[in-house]
């Protein structure tokens, strides 16, 4: 693996209008410096967190996953980020993966969020899926999935002792809760022995709920490399050589219990 340079853009969202929200993360990857080769959205990115999808959703190949295949290709970078998408009448909360070849990978946020009614308007997704950017294999979760960390543990798969090397959530992670985000983020880098990436958002949204942002990136340590609690474009580049010189002198994995999910 070649060291990964990856974008988290935190932002406020403008409340179920999604062609002004692409317009303003186009404006804001414009501004982005230096090169990425990952670009991070927060969850529900074009929307907001609604529980409004009819009006909202967009079938497959529509208006916002073309957006994110030119954006990927105009800046050579994958996007990542979650939006409302309809498949036969249902509703999913998807983490689309675009890549700048065009070729794309989807995650449908499993554990929906009850306490907001998203499990009554939202189907959940039964699969994990693994992403893979320069060699390095990603595993794209989406906010409340973080509360459960055995969906998100790495597995084992023979002499392979890691399934993934980067863990990533997309979020609208609200304000009163935001230490169990900075918290839950640091640990799950810790018992996988992986990169951690939270993208949260800023603002108050159409049901008065605020964000205070909290974008982070954690190493393998659960040390902090990255950071902010306003709205900006926030960049780190993750070490692979680290990554390697830690699992190879403390190859915890290996002594990590055998399970199946279900």
């Amino acid at each position: 693996m070649e060291d990964l340079r990856v974008t988290l853009i935190q932002s406020d969202i403008y409340w179920e209008n999604i062609d002004a929200n692409l317009s303003m993360f186009e404006e804001k990857i414009w501004q982005i410096e230096g090169e990425s080769d990952l670009i991070v959205l927060p969850e529900m990115f074009s929307t907001g967190f609604t529980m409004n999808p009819e009006p909202l959703a967009e079938p497959m190949n529509s208006k916002t996953f073309r957006w994110m295949k030119q954006q990927a290709a105009q800046n050579k970078a994958t996007i990542m980020g979650s939006y409302i998408v309809n498949v036969g009448g249902q509703f999913f909360n998807r983490l689309m993966c675009v890549h700048p070849n065009g070729s794309a990978q989807h995650y449908d946020k499993k554990h929906l969020f009850g306490l907001a009614g998203e499990d009554e308007k939202y189907s959940g997704g039964k699969e994990r899926v693994i992403v893979e950017v320069k060699g390095w294999k990603i595993l794209p979760l989406i906010c409340y999935d973080l509360r459960f960390p055995v969906w998100a543990r790495s597995q084992k798969k023979g002499e392979n002792l890691y399934e993934y090397d980067v863990v990533l959530y997309v979020a609208n992670w609200p304000k009163p809760r935001i230490a169990s985000w900075d918290a839950l983020l640091a640990a799950r880098a810790i018992e996988n022995i992986a990169y951690s990436i939270g993208v949260n958002r800023m603002g108050v949204d159409g049901v008065n709920a605020t964000y205070v942002g909290h974008s982070s990136v954690y190493n393998c340590l659960g040390e902090k490399l990255a950071f902010s609690d306003k709205e900006e474009i926030i960049q780190a580049e993750l070490s692979a050589r680290q990554l390697e010189l830690f699992r190879s002198r403390f190859p915890f994995q290996k002594d990590a219990d055998d399970f199946e999910l279900n």
